[in-house]
């Protein structure tokens, strides 16, 4: 257990520390006491036991700051309870959670299933034969959804190949496609368009764009699902279109149409 999460007395301390941390150095200790739901002598008790730690220092009446062994403290229990936050959201909670797939034969609530990507959707196959794996929660037929929880293991997803076309505004010049891009948009499982000169230039090259409006985190999300995915975008907006690749951690290459 995170220390300040021991007991109550813990806790508050740790409450009490932060409020002067924001507070200092005129310190109300009437104020904390609102904000900590304790009574002004208990903060009083609190702020001369933090005293004696040696984590605040009195400078004068009313006037307390935070020393650097207090804020080492903190910055340790803050970590220390984010750590915790992160075990509940993600392996207690995640684990609680349900999710939809698509069933790949006839599942019966209470089924374990193995989990797996396929064309970017969630999938379910009976039994625990995968890395991932869980348990239905609802009955299914091959082809229908069925609800899935008790998540455990880890999806084996590669991610998807990402090729950003650059094409030149419309006041540089018109807008033309080329065969390079008909290919790779043919081989692509997502096409996507940023700007009118984008969709142009694919129309121009024999494709139609699955998608023509937030391209970057469009082709972030699909290629993260391991879907490969070509995106065609103005000079002027690439760089959002790779802002978004980035931010999602995804590689990706740039070509001129």
């Amino acid at each position: 257990m995170v220390d300040v999460l021991d007991n109550k007395r813990s806790a508050t301390k740790f409450r009490v520390l932060v409020e002067i941390a924001d507070r200092q150095p005129a310190v109300n200790q009437g104020e904390i006491a609102d904000a900590v739901g304790v009574t002004s002598q208990a903060v009083s008790e609190y702020i001369r036991e933090l005293v004696d730690e040696g984590f605040v220092e009195k400078e004068a009446r009313s006037r307390y700051r935070v020393t650097k062994q207090g804020v080492d403290w903190l910055f340790q229990q803050a970590s220390d309870v984010r750590r915790f936050a992160d075990h509940v959201t993600e392996d207690v909670l995640g684990s609680m959670q349900e999710d939809a797939a698509l069933a790949t034969a006839d599942i019966e609530s209470g089924d374990a299933v193995s989990l797996f990507i396929r064309n970017g959707l969630l999938h379910a196959d009976p039994g625990e034969e995968g890395p991932a794996t869980g348990v239905a929660t609802t009955d299914a037929s091959e082809g229908e959804v069925v609800g899935v929880t008790g998540f455990a293991g880890i999806i084996d997803l590669e991610p998807g190949d990402v090729t950003v076309f650059q094409v030149a505004p419309i006041r540089s010049s018109a807008p033309t496609g080329s065969e390079s891009l008909r290919a790779a948009a043919d081989a692509a499982d997502v096409v996507a368009a940023a700007g009118v000169e984008a969709v142009a230039a694919l129309r121009d090259s024999g494709v139609d764009a699955d998608v023509t409006f937030a391209a970057g985190e469009v082709a972030a999300d699909a290629a993260s699902r391991g879907l490969d995915v070509v995106v065609v975008a103005t000079t002027d907006l690439a760089g959002r279109v790779t802002d978004a690749l980035r931010d999602a951690g995804l590689a990706y290459e740039v070509d001129d149409v």
